[in-house]
């Protein structure tokens, strides 16, 4: 499913002009499609079911109808919605689980996005990045590509401290065991950041799918020679790459680029 478009959101004397790309697929490997997304200012999302857990699908795809139903669209949200929202989706995504569930059994999906907010008289509006899991949140700032999220994984954990060196981590055996998820606990912990709003911001949101066949260099020189104005968008040029590469997850991605005037 591939998806382009457009939008403004008009804020105090100010305009957000929002360009998004997005594209989700199955994959090479997978006979199924747990991830979903949302693009759709001021909220673009990305859900990814935990694999090999009951319900993924269902899981990833409630994320994303609580979202729809607590955000307006095409208007500045607040660090306190989308918190809301965060915590809702828990609850609805633990709802599909029955009780006694455990392991395997317990419905749960990643959560990675951003957010245009409007975070107060003091603070004005910025970007709002949350994430529970291992999909991210990367900036792009024309020449560097930035990875905003920290992943919830158990690799990740170990590279923290200092038992596993970065470049072994995605060979590693547990690099698909995440430490966080919605609907794994009855309360989540999102991590959260809020990033000043600029003149010219680009952002690109994936599930592991693509981060698994494809490195931070990589991506980075896909995201500079392809800007979607012209032939395929950034989003499909990103997938086609990951399935060219083996496609073994299923692969999701939004990008964003936001402009204000």
């Amino acid at each position: 499913m591939t998806a382009t478009g457009e939008s403004d959101i008009a804020f105090g004397s100010s305009r957000l002009r929002v360009r998004f790309s997005s594209r989700t697929d199955v994959g090479m490997v997978r006979k199924a499609n747990e991830d979903s997304l949302r693009a759709q200012a001021p909220v673009f999302l990305v859900a990814d079911g935990m694999g090999g857990h009951a319900r993924g699908d269902a899981a990833s795809q409630t994320v994303v109808r609580v979202f729809e139903e607590h955000i307006e669209s095409g208007a500045p949200s607040t660090p306190e919605r989308i918190l809301d929202a965060i915590h809702s989706s828990n609850d609805a995504v633990r709802d599909l689980s029955t009780a006694g569930d455990v392991g395997t059994a317990v419905s749960g999906t990643t959560l990675a996005g951003i957010a245009f907010v409007d975070a107060g008289a003091d603070s004005g509006c910025q970007w709002m990045v949350f994430n529970v899991g291992d999909s991210r949140v990367y900036s792009w700032e024309g020449d560097r590509l930035h990875q905003v999220t920290v992943d919830h994984s158990a690799v990740q954990e170990m590279v923290d401290a200092g038992l596993l060196d970065p470049q072994h981590a995605e060979s590693h055996p547990e690099r698909n065991v995440i430490t966080r998820a919605i609907g794994a606990d009855e309360y989540v912990d999102a991590d959260v950041w809020l990033l000043p709003a600029a003149k010219h911001q680009a952002f690109l949101i994936c599930s592991d799918g693509l981060t698994k066949e494809l490195d931070d260099d990589q991506i980075a020189r896909l995201l500079a020679s392809h800007t979607g104005e012209d032939g395929p968008s950034t989003a499909d040029v990103l997938v086609e790459a990951a399935l060219g590469n083996g496609g073994h997850d299923n692969v999701s991605v939004v990008v964003v680029r936001a402009m204000i005037s």
